[in-house]
């Protein structure tokens, strides 16, 4: 069995393109990431409410 390192939630928020979604990893403050998987259309969706929040 190999050796696994533990994953920390230090670095970047990530965002992949999937074959047909897109996954979104977000480190958290206590250790580890939030994982959420899209359609293209939440996606959107989220990206035009992000907007409005800091517009």
């Amino acid at each position: 069995m190999a050796a696994m390192k533990p994953r920390t939630g230090d670095g970047p928020m990530e965002v992949t393109k999937e074959a047909r979604s897109y996954v979104m990893r977000v480190p958290l403050e206590g250790g580890g990431r939030l994982v959420v998987e899209l359609k293209a259309d939440e996606a959107k969706e989220l990206g035009a409410k992000l907007l409005e929040v800091f517009a």
